[in-house]
C-alpha cells in the first residue's frame, strides 16, 4: 500500500475530536442535568466547529460515584441522560452531519453496583466471584497489602460475606474486574460488539493500561505520613497488558475498523510504542495524563509548582519525536479530569483572549489528533467558589476530609487549590449564552454552578465576534486540514532553554512549518529562522491582527503565530 493510501485509511490522523462531558453540556428536559437529548440538540454547533468525531464521557447506568465512570449496566442509558431512543437519535444526528461517534469504554472496573459484583460478594462459590479480584487479609485480618487507592486510602476493601478483600484502584464504589479470566475478556467482547453493531465508530478506553496486577500483591513504600503507598510499579503498563490490548484488536477493532484512543498514565516510551505501533495490531493512538503533569508534585494536582516551560517544552518534544512514524498522539490540554487551560497555563484576566489562542496554536499544531474538550473553544475558566459545598467531586471530599476535617488544615488554603486544580473546573455548565444559568438549563439550579463570567464568556456572544476565541478554533481546525505538514510533519524544537517562548518548526514534503508562542505577558523578540524570512511564506494562524514579520519579530504578551512556506 503506498503512502498516500496509508493516510486515507487512518483517516483519525487528520481529525479532529470534540470532547463532551455530558453532564454538563446542554439540559434539553430542564432537570438541571444535561442529557443525551441536549447533545442532540447541539449538534450543529459541534458541526460548526469543523470536527469530526465526537467522543462522550460516558452516559451508562450508573450510581455516579465518580461522575459515570462506575457503570452499573453496560446495555443501557442511566434514566439521567436519557433513553436508548435518545442515543440512538443522537448518534444517527452525528453520522447525518458527516462525523463519527466514539464511545467512553470503562474497561478496568464496574460500580459495586454491577449484577456482576453483587453476585460476586455473595459467595465465593458465585459463578461471578472471579470476575474479580478478592483476596484474603493478613494473619491479623488488615489488608492484603498496603497498596494505595488514586482517590486516597486502601485499595483493598473488606467483603465480609467472604471475609476478604476487593481490590479497587479508584474508589471504593468502583472494584477491578479480573482481566485474568476469560470470561470477563468475552464479556468485554461482546459489549463492544453490541455498541458497534448500534453505531459506535470507536472507544476512548479508560485507564485501561492497569488490566494487569502482578500477583502477590508486594507491599510498597508508603507515602509520608501514611501505611499505605502508590503501587503503579506492580499494575501499570505490564507486558501482559499488550495481549489483552491485542485480543480486543483481533476480536473487535480490526473487524469493524473502529478508532481507538487510550487514556494511560506512568507509561516509558517503549511501552507506548508497543500500544500504538503501526505494526503492533494494538491501538490506534495513545492519550497520556503524564504529559499535564508538568506543573505539580508528581501525580498530586493539589500540590501545584509553577509552570516550568522548558519542561512543559521538553516533555512535549520527547512525545512528537519518540513517537514520529512510530505511533500516534492524541493532543489535548484539558479535559473532563483537569481544570481549565487558559487559567492553568494562560491568563484568565487580562490576556484572556490572547492566551487562550495562543495555547490552541500551541498544542495543535503539533503532531497528532486534537481533543478540544468542551467549553475551552470559547476559552472558559475556572471556578471561583466561595465554599467547598459547591464543588461535587469526590476527589474533593476525600482530599478535604483528610487534610481539613481530619487534618486540622487550613480551610481557605484547601478551598484556594480546590478552585485552582479540582476537577469540578473542567465540568462546570457549558456556557451557551447570557441568561440565567448560561443558557444550560431552564431548571432553577443545576447540578454544579455556572462560572460567574457566564454574562463576558458564552457561545452566543462569541459567534457575532469575527475575532472570538471561537472562531479562531474554527479557523485552526480548518487549516490543519489544508496541510499535510501539520499531520505528517517531524518536529523540531526551537529555544528549549527559553522560559518565555515556546516556538517549533515542522517538514514534511517541501512543506515547513514555524510555530511561535509567547508564554509571557511581555514583549519578547524572536529571531525567525531563515527558512520563514523569504516571500513564499504564509500566515497560517495569528491572535494579534497587524503581526509584522522581519528577520526578529517582537511577539507581544501571549502573542502566536504560525507559518508555512512551501507548496
Amino acid at each position: 500500500m503506498n503512502e498516500r493510501l496509508k493516510r486515507e485509511e487512518k483517516w483519525w490522523r487528520n481529525a479532529t475530536v470534540y470532547q463532551i462531558y455530558p453532564r454538563s453540556f446542554f439540559d434539553a428536559n430542564g432537570d438541571g442535568e444535561g442529557d443525551l437529548a441536549g447533545i442532540t440538540a447541539k449538534l450543529d454547533y459541534i458541526k460548526s466547529l469543523g470536527v469530526d468525531v465526537v467522543w462522550s464521557c460516558p452516559y451508562f447506568v450508573s450510581p455516579k460515584a465518580d461522575n459515570g465512570y462506575d457503570v452499573a449496566d453496560y446495555r443501557d442509558i442511566d434514566p439521567a441522560f436519557g433513553t436508548m431512543e435518545q442515543w440512538r437519535e443522537m448518534v444517527d444526528g452525528v453520522h447525518r452531519r458527516g462525523m463519527r461517534f466514539v464511545m467512553d469504554f470503562v474497561g478496568n472496573h464496574t460500580s459495586d453496583d454491577h449484577p456482576w459484583f453483587r453476585q460476586a460478594c455473595q459467595s465465593k462459590d458465585s459463578p461471578y466471584h472471579d470476575y474479580y479480584i478478592f483476596k484474603p487479609g493478613r494473619a491479623d485480618g488488615s489488608e492484603p497489602s498496603n497498596w494505595m487507592s488514586v482517590f486516597g486510602g486502601s485499595m483493598w476493601e473488606k467483603n465480609p460475606a467472604t471475609d476478604e478483600y476487593y481490590l479497587h484502584t479508584f474508589a471504593v464504589k468502583q472494584p477491578d474486574l479480573n482481566w485474568e479470566n476469560p470470561k470477563v475478556v468475552d464479556e468485554v467482547v461482546d459489549i463492544m460488539r453490541f455498541w458497534i453493531e448500534l453505531g459506535v465508530d470507536g472507544f476512548r478506553l479508560d485507564a485501561i493500561n492497569y488490566l494487569y496486577k502482578e500477583p502477590g500483591y508486594p507491599d510498597v513504600e508508603p507515602l509520608p505520613g501514611s501505611k499505605y503507598g502508590f503501587a503503579t510499579e506492580h499494575y501499570a503498563n505490564k507486558p501482559r497488558v499488550h495481549e489483552h490490548f491485542n485480543t480486543l484488536n483481533r476480536r473487535v477493532f480490526s473487524k469493524y475498523g473502529a478508532m481507538t484512543v487510550a487514556e494511560v498514565a506512568y507509561v516509558d516510551m517503549d511501552t507506548a510504542r508497543g500500544y500504538c505501533g503501526p505494526d503492533r495490531q494494538e491501538l490506534d493512538m495513545l492519550y497520556p495524563f503524564d504529559i499535564l503533569n508538568v506543573d505539580q508534585e508528581g501525580f498530586d494536582k493539589f500540590a501545584p509548582k509553577p509552570l516550568d516551560l522548558p519542561l512543559l517544552k521538553s516533555e512535549l518534544a520527547r512525545w512528537q519525536t519518540g513517537l514520529h512514524n512510530s505511533g500516534w498522539l492524541a493532543l489535548f490540554m484539558g479535559n473532563h479530569d483537569q481544570c481549565r487551560a487558559v487559567s492553568r497555563f494562560g491568563d484568565d484576566g487580562k490576556y484572556w483572549k490572547q492566551s487562550a489562542k495562543m495555547l490552541a496554536n500551541c498544542f495543535y499544531m503539533m503532531q497528532g489528533t486534537p481533543y478540544i474538550f468542551q467549553g475551552d473553544e470559547i476559552g472558559m475558566t475556572n471556578v471561583h467558589y466561595d465554599s467547598v459545598d459547591k464543588f461535587r467531586d469526590v476527589e474533593v471530599y476525600n482530599t478535604y476530609r483528610e487534610h481539613v476535617i481530619e487534618g486540622g488544615e487550613d480551610p481557605q488554603k484547601w478551598l484556594q487549590l480546590f478552585c485552582d486544580r479540582a476537577r469540578d473546573n473542567g465540568r462546570t455548565p457549558m456556557q451557551w449564552d447570557d441568561s440565567k444559568n448560561a443558557g444550560f438549563t431552564t431548571a432553577d439550579e443545576p447540578w454544579i454552578e455556572v462560572v460567574d463570567n457566564y454574562p463576558r464568556i458564552n457561545v452566543a456572544s462569541q459567534e457575532k465576534d469575527p475575532d472570538s476565541i471561537l472562531n479562531f478554533y474554527r479557523e485552526l481546525i480548518a487549516k490543519r486540514k489544508q496541510w499535510d505538514v501539520i499531520a505528517y510533519g517531524d518536529f523540531a524544537l526551537l529555544q528549549p532553554d527559553s522560559t518565555e517562548l515556546f516556538c517549533y518548526t515542522r517538514h514534511c514534503d517541501g512543506q515547513d512549518l514555524l510555530c511561535a508562542n509567547n508564554f509571557t505577558d511581555h514583549e519578547v523578540s524572536f529571531d525567525l529562522p531563515a527558512a520563514f524570512t523569504s516571500e513564499n511564506v504564509t500566515v497560517l494562524l495569528q491572535n494579534y491582527p497587524d503581526l509584522a514579520l522581519s528577520g526578529t519579530v517582537t511577539l507581544r504578551p501571549y502573542e502566536c503565530f504560525t507559518l508555512i512556506c512551501g507548496d
